[in-house]
């Protein structure tokens, strides 16, 4: 292969797809317009993680996911660890409750204990036909109110989704966000029929296997990792260098990239670079945006994607006793400020403090929040400290150190059609070299990205 393939953005989708092409012999610049690589992925000093800190160990359709490949490639495998233990809560009504069984994304099968929880509005009958017609789509909240009731949306789904999108189960699409349970729609009559198959499938991809892993001292050495590998077979990767434009150039493409300000450091100063095909790895306002000129009915389809913002406050804390939980969600309705917390002192084994302090991370900001993310630091941090006291039942002390972390724009919203859209905006430029990657297009988290990247690089390879 003697492609010259560029690679716009530095996330792990990017990382993972130049590796895929670089693998392969091609020439590939990776060009990054932040000074960091890893996108969402961010690890302190300590191997605390700022941002993702976890990834699926097994693809939804079997074998190891994304993730897991990608660290095998990069020989971290020593270094994969698991949740030293297993189930979360929920706090509803004043109480710490486990998170029940028997549920996908929250969603209830036939045999999920929602005691105390939530009632449900059983409306879920076999009507003879399939819950929704072959290629339809629907939010999540819309079809489970449909089904089951609103306090299902609100104490279950909700809180679920809302943990991994910042964003509401009315506003979410049911084939972007659980895709397997959308496919069973299309052929069982009942919605939780449809969840006992789909958790049924699951446990049959992974029986007796850990769910999710992390890496000891955190996830920023597998971009690391990556972006070494990358140097050492002679990728170029340029940070701080923005792309601010791509046309045709006979058969491949002309990027304008770096800072057209005259001032501007001569290693980000605006230059022509011309390469034979291009992998998009960036969000969805860039990718139209670079679209638009030439494209501008598959841009159209793109920047349709709406984000949401999210903080993370860490805390470390001495003298405090967590329960033996990964953590807890909290329903929009509950009246506190953060909507989720992680025990990571707890959760993960190397984590825990040989002085007995624990780190805990609690996330703020769903989507529509702005105000929430707009307050400053330190009223951030009591806010946190007063909800969690709410939930330990306990005043906790002024904290030993902690954190602010915000991430502007972080969480895609795949909105009801959003699968289709994608499907559209692909076929419209089917006949080019380029490809779409990552978490705009394909499913948030490490693996989807990773996949995403994967196929995105394979078609430019095959092309």
């Amino acid at each position: 292969m003697n492609k010259h393939t560029v690679v716009v953005g530095g996330g792990i989708a990017g990382l993972a797809a130049a590796l895929r092409l670089s693998g392969a012999g091609g020439r590939v610049t990776l060009v990054e317009q932040s000074a960091r690589l890893g996108g969402r992925i961010s690890t302190r000093p300590d191997g605390v993680d700022t941002g993702a800190e976890q990834f699926l160990m097994r693809d939804p359709a079997g074998g190891p996911s994304g993730a897991k490949r990608l660290v095998d490639e990069l020989g971290l495998g020593e270094r994969l660890v698991h949740p030293a233990v297993s189930g979360a809560g929920l706090w509803l009504g004043g109480r710490l409750r486990p998170l029940p069984g028997g549920t996908v994304m929250g969603v209830p099968g036939p045999q999920a204990a929602l005691d105390g929880i939530a009632a449900i509005d059983d409306h879920d009958a076999d009507r003879g036909v399939p819950v929704l017609p072959v290629g339809e789509d629907r939010s999540v909240g819309a079809l489970v109110r449909e089904r089951l009731g609103g306090e299902v949306v609100t104490h279950l789904v909700d809180p679920l989704l809302g943990g991994v999108y910042a964003g509401s189960a009315d506003g979410l699409s049911l084939a972007a966000t659980v895709p397997a349970l959308h496919r069973l729609l299309a052929t069982e009559h009942t919605l939780r029929g449809a969840v006992a198959l789909t958790a049924a499938a699951s446990r049959a991809h992974q029986p007796g296997s850990p769910v999710f892993g992390t890496l000891r001292g955190g996830l920023g050495s597998l971009v690391d990792a990556a972006v070494a590998e990358l140097r050492r077979r002679g990728v170029t990767v340029l940070t701080g260098v923005p792309v601010r434009r791509l046309e045709r150039h006979g058969a491949g493409w002309a990027l304008a990239v770096g800072a057209a300000a005259p001032d501007a450091p001569e290693s980000v100063r605006a230059q022509r670079v011309e390469c034979d095909a291009v992998v998009l790895a960036v969000p969805a306002r860039p990718a139209s945006r670079l679209l638009h000129e030439e494209f501008p009915d598959a841009a159209g389809l793109v920047g349709t994607l709406d984000y949401a913002s999210v903080g993370l406050v860490t805390l470390e804390l001495a003298g405090v006793d967590l329960p033996t939980l990964t953590g807890f969600l909290v329903p929009a309705d509950q009246g506190l400020t953060i909507k989720a917390a992680t025990f990571f002192s707890t959760k993960w084994a190397h984590h825990a403090r040989p002085d007995g302090r624990v780190l805990l991370r609690a996330s703020v900001g769903r989507h529509g929040e702005q105000a929430t993310l707009q307050r400053p630091d330190a009223e951030l941090v009591r806010t946190v400290l007063a909800d969690l006291g709410t939930v330990l039942g306990t005043a906790l002390p002024a904290p030993v150190a902690a954190e602010v972390t915000r991430w502007g724009g972080g969480l895609p919203q795949y909105a009801p059609g959003h699968v289709d859209r994608v499907a559209q905006a692909r076929t419209l430029l089917a006949d080019l070299p380029l490809a779409l990657a990552g978490a705009a297009f394909d499913g948030v988290g490490i693996p989807a990205c990773v996949t995403s990247a994967e196929q995105a690089a394979d078609r430019i390879l095959e092309g």
